[in-house]
C-alpha cells in the first residue's frame, strides 16, 4: 500500500484531522478499483456506495472517473450528496437513491456493480451477514467488496485511556462490543468476526487493514500545530494499518473482498 498524503481524492478535507480518519481506506480503496478496471478492461467502473451518505467516499470516486451509485435512508443526506457533486463537477457520475442494504434491490440492480462500498454500515443493521450477502449479490463477478467497520479494540482502548475502566471491560465482554446503554454505537467487531462474515458472504479475502489506530488518541492541538505532525502521523497509520497488532486495537477495521467467479 502506498502512502496516504493528507489530499483525499483530490480534494483536501475541511479539517486536517479529516484525512487521518480517511487516508488508509482510500489509498487501499483507489489501488483496488484501479486494478478492477485493468482486469475487467475499461476506464469506468460502476460503483455502489451503501450508506454513503453525502458523498465523502462517493464523489472523489467519481472524480476518478467511475460511475457512482449511493444508496442511503437520509433524504437530507442524498440533497447534499447532489450539491457536492455538482459542486465537484461531477455531478453526471454521482446518482442517490433513497433506500437501505436489507432493501437494497428494491432500489438497485442485482449483480450490476464492479465494485460495492459498504463503509460505517454493518453497526447498525439487525443482521450483518444478510447486509453483506446483499451487498455480496449487487456484485458482478470477481467483483470488489470494501468494507469498513467499527473495531472492538479501538474502543476499549479508547474508554481505559479517558479512565473509564468499567466501560472499557463492558465492551470488552459484551457479545456486541457495546461499553454501556449510552454507547451510539450498536455493534463492533474483531477482524476475525469481520473475515468471517466476508468469508461466508461467498468472498475472498485480499487485505484487511486497521484504521484510526492512532488517529483518535493523539491530541488535536498536537497534530494541528506541530510542523509536520500530521504528514508523519498519516505514515504511522499506513505503517501500522497492515500490522495485526495494531488491526486489534484500531478504531475501525477494513476489509477488502473479491468475488469469486
Amino acid at each position: 500500500m502506498s502512502e496516504p498524503s493528507a489530499v483525499f481524492g483530490g480534494e483536501t478535507p475541511s479539517r486536517p484531522r479529516g484525512s487521518l480518519r480517511t487516508a488508509v481506506v482510500w489509498e487501499v480503496l483507489k489501488d483496488a478499483l484501479d486494478q478492477r478496471a485493468k482486469a475487467a478492461g475499461t476506464d469506468v467502473l460502476d460503483v455502489l456506495d451503501t450508506g454513503g451518505g453525502t458523498g465523502n467516499f462517493a464523489v472523489p470516486v467519481a472524480r476518478l472517473g467511475h460511475r457512482v451509485t449511493v444508496v442511503d435512508p437520509s433524504p437530507n443526506a442524498l440533497f447534499a450528496l447532489e450539491r457536492r457533486a455538482a459542486e465537484a463537477g461531477v455531478a453526471e457520475r454521482v446518482r442517490g437513491v433513497q433506500g437501505d442494504i436489507h432493501g437494497l434491490f428494491d432500489v438497485v440492480e442485482r449483480g450490476g456493480f464492479d465494485a460495492v462500498l459498504c463503509h460505517g454500515v454493518l453497526e447498525y443493521v439487525d443482521d450483518p451477514a444478510d447486509g453483506i450477502r446483499n451487498a455480496v449479490a449487487a456484485l458482478r463477478p470477481a467483483g470488489t467488496l470494501s468494507l469498513l467497520a467499527a473495531g472492538l479494540g479501538g474502543a476499549v482502548l479508547a474508554r481505559a485511556l479517558a479512565g473509564h475502566f468499567n466501560e472499557a471491560r463492558q465492551a470488552l465482554t459484551d457479545p456486541a462490543g457495546r461499553w454501556g446503554e449510552g454507547d451510539p454505537v450498536p455493534r463492533r467487531f474483531t477482524a476475525e468476526q469481520l473475515t468471517e462474515l466476508v468469508g461466508e458472504a461467498g468472498l475472498a479475502v485480499r487485505a484487511v487493514h486497521g484504521v484510526r489506530v492512532f488517529a483518535d488518541l493523539v491530541p488535536g492541538g498536537l497534530v494541528d500545530t506541530q510542523p509536520g505532525a500530521l504528514d508523519a502521523l498519516l505514515k504511522l497509520e499506513a505503517a501500522a494499518a497492515e500490522l495485526p497488532a495494531f488491526q486489534s486495537v484500531a478504531g475501525q477495521l477494513h476489509v477488502l473482498g473479491e468475488k469469486r467467479n
